[in-house]
């Protein structure tokens, strides 16, 4: 999926400006100014990075990254402004903004912290796609399968498998060979390695 950076700010020049500089080595580029023209056109789960002005008129950049992360969007957001204060950068980046850069910025600088974004999205994205891959594998395991994937995990004897669930030991191994083949895995320490992708303790 191609990257695209984002830009809102309802300053023309500055969106002009900033518009060519991104251009100007390669990157897809879209420009808005004002929040809610990009709210009506960014599509959910585009890669990229966003580049956002904090005082615009309709809706400000500190409240239009909010909205963005209570939908879900995970883009990341390079919050600038030429009224910055200490107190506006630490709660840009509680909030889980990537970056705080003022006005007049560094044209190197900002170029570097884009595609640093870009990179880190991508990264993002990639790990997502892991996560959703085991979760899918999870998902095809029978209850019973899941059950004895609990046990494996915590490296307990087949025989110690059977006792507690009430089951002989060769169907508890055929039960291990079932969710290994599913979870493509070729080992207990990949199988390890796959339920800590996927968050199981």
């Amino acid at each position: 999926m191609e990257s695209i950076v984002y830009v809102v700010d309802d300053d023309k020049l500055a969106r002009e400006s900033l518009e060519w500089l991104i251009d100007s080595v390669g990157l897809p580029v879209k420009v808005y100014e004002s929040g809610q023209t990009f709210l009506n056109d960014y599509r959910p789960g585009q890669a990229g990075c966003l580049v956002l002005d904090v005082r615009m008129p309709d809706i400000n950049g500190m409240d239009l990254h909010t909205k963005l992360k209570q939908d879900g969007c995970t883009l990341p957001v390079i919050i600038m402004t030429g009224h910055a204060d200490v107190a506006m950068a630490v709660r840009a980046m509680k909030a889980g903004a990537y970056d705080f850069i003022e006005k007049p910025y560094n044209d190197s600088l900002m170029l570097e912290r884009i595609q640093s974004a870009i990179a880190f999205d991508l990264d993002n994205r990639k790990a997502q796609e892991r996560i959703d891959s085991v979760k899918e594998r999870l998902s095809k395991l029978t209850p019973r399968e899941y059950e004895v994937l609990q046990y494996v995990l915590k490296s307990t004897a087949n025989k110690i498998i059977a006792a507690e669930l009430n089951i002989s030991i060769k169907t508890v191994e055929l039960h291990r060979s079932n969710l290994m083949t599913k979870m493509q895995a070729g080992s207990v320490t990949e199988l390890v390695r796959l339920a800590l992708i996927a968050g199981i303790e």
